[in-house]
């Protein structure tokens, strides 16, 4: 097989049953990366793990967890260094949103999106970073918008989209003498899934070209894992007209 540029890389990816996720998957494995790919639909993992496979001739792992499992999220980090003889890439893209208003939310869907976007991004960060420095690897964040700008119609998603951005660059501090690269990347709207478990999806609500597409900021995420020596600390991805909108 012809040289690739993560050729005999090594990627986690969470949250990758759908949207940027999946895109993601299909990003690495495109470039040569052996691609763990975990989130709760295993059959879905699965069905992508095949296609990888099928179209780039990849190496996969399938690892299903639910990030807000402290114990499922150290397993899943372990079993994939375990697998492809270490980590070098980990993507740490699950999240959700719920709700809208505050005085709406419930304690159940305040309490689900914190152990979601923030729980489920310590856990998983904690027990890679030791494979990350022995690997000189990436560590990359899928943050948000909504994580750098006030979100009035929802302030407890962008306020873990805030802690998610603040933690990543605090810890890009910390480990930057480790050799560990550190890198968020914030979309925009982007046309999949997301929101559905609140209402209208973005895939439902967006047309094809209206914003950006998964597989764009898959590119991002990408572009940020092929650094060697250098880290892209944060990629903004954001539709062209956001800001005459904003």
């Amino acid at each position: 097989m012809a040289e690739t540029p993560l050729s005999g890389k090594s990627a986690l990816i969470t949250g990758a049953s759908s949207g940027i996720g999946q895109a993601t998957a299909h990003a690495l494995a495109r470039d040569g990366a052996r691609v763990a790919l975990s989130a709760r639909r295993a059959g879905k993992l699965t069905e992508i793990a095949e296609t990888l496979e099928s179209e780039y001739d990849a190496e996969t792992h399938v690892c299903p967890a639910d990030v807000r499992d402290e114990d499922a999220v150290s397993s899943m980090v372990d079993e994939t260094a375990s697998e492809f003889g270490g980590l070098d890439i980990l993507v740490n893209n699950a999240g959700l949103a719920r709700g809208e208003l505050v005085d709406d939310l419930s304690t159940e869907e305040f309490r689900t999106m914190q152990e979601t976007n923030v729980d489920g991004v310590f856990f998983a960060t904690r027990t890679a970073l030791p494979h990350l420095r022995e690997s000189g690897g990436n560590l990359i964040f899928v943050g948000s918008f909504a994580g750098q700008y006030p979100r009035p119609f929802n302030p407890v998603y962008a306020a873990t989209k805030w802690w998610v951005r603040g933690f990543a660059h605090s810890l890009e501090g910390q480990v930057g003498d480790d050799d560990v690269a550190v890198t968020v990347v914030n979309p925009s709207e982007v046309r999949t899934e997301f929101g559905s478990a609140y209402g209208e999806s973005f895939e439902e609500r967006f047309a094809e070209g209206e914003v950006t597409e998964p597989e764009e900021v898959a590119d991002a995420i990408v572009f940020a894992a092929k650094m060697e020596n250098s880290t892209v600390s944060e990629l903004d991805v954001y539709r062209r007209d956001k800001f005459t909108s904003f």
